[in-house]
């Protein structure tokens, strides 16, 4: 790791003080023995002399007694000496140990402040730019929470060593806690381009997996740069503003770098104003359920709902999941939010018809989750929701990042009667080697494709090719996204299973929902037509 070694001697300064202070003594021994040891010298002399001692005699014991005072003197300064040394590099050591991460050996936060203020003022006097990055692991906590904080520390002991390997030894290099590290660099005006080719770097070599444990661990990095071009701006506001476009990054699909500019900082505000709104809602019920028709394409029978998120906020008013679902992603909140959803939709379907299903989808970081299906599991027990009743759908994304412990996973839910579908296939990386080797019982075609069949072959062929796949594999298949008719009937002729869009039904409310199945005496319970009212107005007053 490019990074600075513990001192281990005094500097020149410091060894300078020391000749002073060592001088000072010898100075001071000398006087005392030309003030002192003179005299001392005489009475001996005159002592020897009077019990009867020669000249000889006395000169020799004048010698030997002088030889002793300057041994003396010297152990005593050498003594001093070793003390004065052993105390500066005791203190250069603490200095050192305050102002370092004593994981990484990077800065600390507080060290990086000062220094990093020293930087962009001595930079500034020599009409020079300074850049500051400031970097964020991507999906850290999934790490610790998978494989351990031992694989957490290691995972950040490499990504210290990859970026001092990336950096010149003239930036400094800090770790601000957690998964965040930050870097300064001092650079020509002219420079911005080797900036961004760092960041670029240093981007690449965090995508390359670390191996712990026998296991591949991958991670990746966001990084947010912002730019001081004169001594008037601080650390603080570099730091703030390299943060909002690192976060940008995240928005835009992380494993990626971004300057800061001045419209990141509304977004930024936006975003928490709707992660707080997430965890205010969330223990006032603010976050409802709303279900998709599912039918059999080629009767028309309604077979099952797909249920979607909707957030009834006070101040907003009904907001769709594209809105909010990032954010709980990002926020770690998607897991709590989706549970408590599912619950209500639990509870909302155990009055339909048996032969009526409830689709839910699952975030990929839930699937990170070792201990999901016991969750999911829970909540069928305690809401007495049958599991066979239930259809979990898992997008192809989420198979890349664990594929064990998604097996795991899904095979638990499939001992306990759920089914699985593939949904959103044809869009990400899926093979015909995890079709194989996980357990599900369906795949969903993703609606860009089934949108598009009527005016491009393309995805007419791409759909086709995957109803084929579907019968190979005996997997059903379910249309998304169908919005018209004529896309309808060319789904028949092709052997879709199942499909749903706009064309059978929008997305509707629990008690919308309810009168749908009480008309086609698809309802276990009669539902009171003010039943839905009176929890709304419950729910809006708590």
């Amino acid at each position: 790791m490019a990074t600075a070694a513990p001192p281990k001697a005094p500097d020149r300064a410091e060894g300078a003080k020391r000749d002073i202070v060592a001088g000072g003594i010898v100075v001071a021994a000398i006087i005392l023995f030309v003030g002192t040891g003179s005299n001392v010298m005489q009475s001996v002399v005159r002592a020897l002399s009077g019990i009867g001692g020669g000249t000889d005699q006395v000169l020799a014991a004048t010698l030997i007694l002088n030889i002793a005072l300057i041994l003396f003197g010297w152990r005593r300064y050498e003594d001093l000496h070793r003390e004065i040394r052993a105390r500066t590099e005791a203190e250069q050591q603490a200095r050192y140990l305050a102002d370092r991460d004593p994981l990484t050996d990077f800065l600390n936060r507080r060290a990086m402040l000062d220094q990093g203020q020293a930087l962009i003022e001595s930079a500034a006097a020599e009409r020079r730019h300074v850049a500051l990055f400031l970097l964020d692991l991507d999906h850290f906590k999934t790490v610790n929470d998978i494989h351990g904080h031992a694989a957490g520390d290691r995972m950040l002991k490499v990504a210290a060593e990859r970026i001092a390997a990336v950096l010149p030894p003239s930036a400094l290099m800090a770790r601000l806690g957690g998964d965040e590290f930050v870097a300064m660099l001092v650079f020509e005006p002219a420079g911005k381009p080797h900036i961004e080719a760092l960041a670029a770097e240093i981007v690449a070599t965090l995508e390359e997996p670390v191996t712990h444990d026998g296991q591949l661990i991958r991670i990746g990095a966001s990084i947010g740069l912002s730019l001081a071009t004169a001594a008037d701006i601080s650390m603080d506001t570099m730091v703030r503003q390299a943060d909002i476009a690192m976060y940008h990054c995240k928005d835009e699909g992380r494993n990626r770098f971004c300057w800061f500019e001045a419209g990141m900082e509304m977004a930024v505000q936006v975003r928490n104003q709707i992660e707080t709104g997430i965890r205010s809602g969330m223990p006032r019920d603010e976050f409802v359920p709303f279900f998709e028709p599912q039918v059999d394409i080629a009767t028309g029978r309604l077979v099952g709902f797909e249920m979607l998120m909707r957030w009834d906020s006070p101040e907003h008013g009904m907001v769709e999941p594209d809105r909010f679902i990032p954010v709980a992603e990002e926020s770690g909140l998607i897991g709590e939010l989706s549970l408590r959803v599912v619950r209500h939709a639990m509870e909302i379907a155990k009055g339909w018809d048996p032969s009526i299903t409830l689709a839910v989808n699952i975030s990929p970081q839930q699937l990170k989750d070792p201990w999901f299906s016991q969750k999911l599991t829970k909540l069928l027990v305690e809401t007495g929701f049958p599991a066979s009743q239930l259809e979990v759908e898992i997008t192809e994304s989420s198979l890349f990042e664990n594929l064990p412990l998604v097996r795991s996973i899904v095979t638990s839910l499939k001992n306990q009667g759920v089914s699985l579908s593939l949904d959103d296939f044809g869009t990400g990386y899926s093979s015909l080697s995890h079709l194989r080797a996980l357990p599900f019982d369906r795949i969903k075609i993703d609606k860009s494709f089934v949108a598009a069949m009527q005016g491009s072959p393309d995805a007419q062929a791409i759909v086709v090719a995957i109803v084929r796949l579907g019968e190979s594999l005996a997997m059903p298949i379910t249309a998304e996204g169908v919005e018209d008719e004529a896309t309808a009937i060319e789904l028949t002729r092709l052997g879709c299973a199942k499909a749903q869009g706009w064309h059978y039904g929008k997305p509707a409310s629990a008690m919308a929902t309810a009168k749908l199945l009480a008309d086609r005496g698809l309802l276990r319970t009669p539902v009171a037509p003010d039943a839905g009212a009176a929890e709304d107005e419950r729910r809006r007053s708590a």
